[in-house]
């Protein structure tokens, strides 16, 4: 008896995955099409049927909270049709993260979602492009990914989008769980579970607010961008403090600025692991800043913090709503 197989949307967005070098340049651009780089990816047809969607063909950096939202729209379309059980977005690692986070908050659907790229372009020894991709159809295809919100997938690795992060320039293993390591691995084509999924968070809105800072603390940093950006019609602020979420004093003068406007400015760690938590009680410290109204973050990283501080405001004014979608469950 011949089993159906199970079919699989791949919208491609561009990449390194879809680069080769040009020799004009000297460099690596966009320049594969869905279908090019599809005809790499051998025996792909015996596990699954793919069909072929290019969204677009851009380097990660280019990616704008705009077009993430006409993607996470895209990508709905396509989980709600019937024949398809998931879907695989392939994406430019240096934002990767983001956009996979972006989606994780905002697609609310049993189907799995898959974010996938290449750290190699087509051009290069030991491009990863293929083998990424088989990774992903290979999860997206398993029933073991069915309610597990939006996973990264690299090097053979299944990762929650809430917790991977890029922490290396060129590793083909770059992206890591900063919560514990992966969700599971690939194995003999299989998705082998490691551990249970925690609770997600879905912020509903088709909205996203653009004008949010990020900035990161260093020794001796004042007021000064704090300052321009709460005067300059920003809408919300992302500190990354030191340590437990930390601020030298000059710099949170321009917390309490922002605070005083009703900016909401939440805190998160430039560390690369750990949440924080008002532990000190110094000036600037951690115990000053939720003194003065600021959102903790948890353990996200400036970059996420951003992403999801963005679409809450897409959402709402309401700063104690606000507040819920980072504190709620984690420290009250």
């Amino acid at each position: 008896m011949t089993i159906k197989k199970q079919k699989v949307a791949i919208v491609f967005t561009g990449g390194t995955i879809s680069m080769t070098v040009d020799e004009k340049v000297g460099a690596a651009i966009p320049t594969l099409s869905g279908e090019q780089i599809m005809s790499m990816v051998t025996n792909i047809d015996k596990v699954a049927d793919v069909e072929i969607f290019n969204f677009d063909e851009i380097p990660g950096p280019h990616i704008t909270p705009e077009r993430m939202m006409e993607l996470k729209h895209y990508i709905n379309n396509l989980l709600n049709r019937q024949d398809i059980c998931g879907v695989v977005v392939t994406h430019g690692t240096d934002s990767l993260e983001e956009t996979a986070y972006f989606l994780d908050l905002t697609i609310d659907n049993p189907k799995p979602v898959i974010v996938t790229g290449a750290m190699r372009s087509s051009s290069e020894l030991g491009y990863d492009g293929p083998s990424n991709l088989s990774s992903a159809v290979c999860t997206a295809i398993s029933k073991k990914a069915i309610n597990k919100g939006v996973l990264i997938v690299l090097n053979n690795e299944v990762m929650l989008a809430s917790e991977s992060t890029k922490t290396n320039t060129l590793a083909l293993n770059t992206f890591q769980s900063v919560s514990g390591g992966p969700l599971g691995i690939i194995d003999c084509n299989e998705l082998v579970l490691f551990k249970n999924l925690a609770k997600r968070t879905i912020i509903d809105t088709d909205i996203v607010e653009p004008k949010v800072a990020l900035f990161k603390s260093g020794i001796g940093m004042d007021e000064t961008f704090i300052k321009f950006a709460a005067d300059n019609g920003y809408r919300g602020i992302v500190i990354e403090a030191m340590g437990r979420g930390n601020i030298p004093p000059n710099m949170f003068n321009g917390v309490k600025y922002a605070r005083e406007k009703n900016i909401p400015v939440v805190v998160v760690s430039r560390c690369h692991s750990g949440r924080v938590f008002d532990s000190y009680g110094y000036l600037g410290s951690g115990r000053d800043l939720r003194n003065i109204g600021c959102i903790f973050g948890d353990d996200l990283p400036g970059q996420k913090a951003r992403i999801k501080l963005m679409l809450a405001l897409g959402k709402t004014n309401d700063l104690d709503v606000i507040k819920d979608f980072f504190e709620k469950g984690i420290y009250y």
